[in-house]
């Protein structure tokens, strides 16, 4: 497994593979890695003749230094845990190369970046297209993989894709979550241990939304019903609840008779955890 850490030595080892006539299969991460990150690594083994795989804290999607001080980092088990994995090149830039002195270039979808979870973190969501762009740009994937988790993410990098004519193929993978139904995330290792028992609330809730969804309910019912299984965990503050078209997260209004993606956003204490699913009547 190759190790690279300039943009320079990365194109070079891509080079190679390009020179073998082999595809390209990316999956973008910021480290700490969970079986959440390990799936999609085996998804882009399956879709690719090489996977590369990139660690990067991106500073720019954090609104606040101290949740970006407070993330999680293991070089060294992420490192291991890609090589057991049969991983063919990891990228770790560092801050200076992905934003070199001087940068000012942005990238943003401006509707998608800025509904739902984009209200709850302003400027998020243009940070990660921005970052997602430039490790694009250095790496020129053939297809790459995020998690389905992360929802409206994912709708926002494609959107991305489309626009700017990348020759991107996004491909979304399951979520994994434990086996008590809470959705795998980095920063699950920071909850406390009644937070960590107050958090499987989300999945509840999805739960209830998946079985009223059998019922033909307006958005107006399903809201309320998700709203009433989150107020019943004391510890859990819902920050952002969102209904949409799943597809193009529009706004549904009145009965649901297709597809919708239900978001939720939900802070115990500091740490803010997320969970998605697409549920169809």
């Amino acid at each position: 497994m190759k190790i690279c850490r300039t943009v320079a030595e990365c194109r070079a080892a891509i080079g190679e593979f390009r020179k073998a006539g082999e595809t390209v299969g990316m999956v973008p991460t910021m480290g700490f890695l969970h079986a959440g990150h390990m799936s999609l690594v085996a998804l882009a083994k399956s879709r690719a003749d090489r996977t590369v795989v990139s660690i990067f804290v991106n500073p720019t999607q954090f609104g606040d230094s101290a949740d970006l001080d407070a993330y999680p980092r293991d070089e060294t088990r992420d490192l291991e845990m890609l090589r057991a994995a049969g991983v063919d090149l990891v990228f770790m830039p560092d801050v200076d190369t992905m934003y070199p002195p001087g940068d000012e270039t942005i990238v943003e979808t401006t509707r998608l970046a800025n509904i739902m979870h984009g209200q709850v973190r302003p400027g998020h969501f243009r940070g990660v297209t921005t970052v997602v762009c430039r490790l694009f740009n250095i790496v020129q994937p053939d297809t790459a993989f995020f998690g389905e988790k992360d929802y409206q993410q994912l709708q926002v990098i494609k959107r991305m894709v489309a626009d700017l004519h990348m020759p991107v193929k996004i491909i979304g993978g399951t979520t994994v979550r434990e086996p008590d139904g809470l959705a795998m995330s980095s920063r699950n290792v920071r909850l406390s241990a009644p937070d960590r028992a107050a958090a499987l609330v989300l999945s509840r809730a999805l739960n209830k939304a998946e079985t009223i969804m059998t019922q033909h309910p307006t958005q107006r019912a399903l809201r309320e019903a998700i709203v009433s299984v989150i107020a019943s965990e004391p510890r859990a503050a819902l920050k952002g609840l969102d209904i949409a078209a799943a597809e193009s997260l529009t706004e549904i209004d009145g009965p649901l008779t297709g597809p919708a993606a239900i978001m939720l956003s939900v802070a115990f204490g500091d740490i803010l955890l997320i969970d998605q699913r697409v549920v169809t009547p």
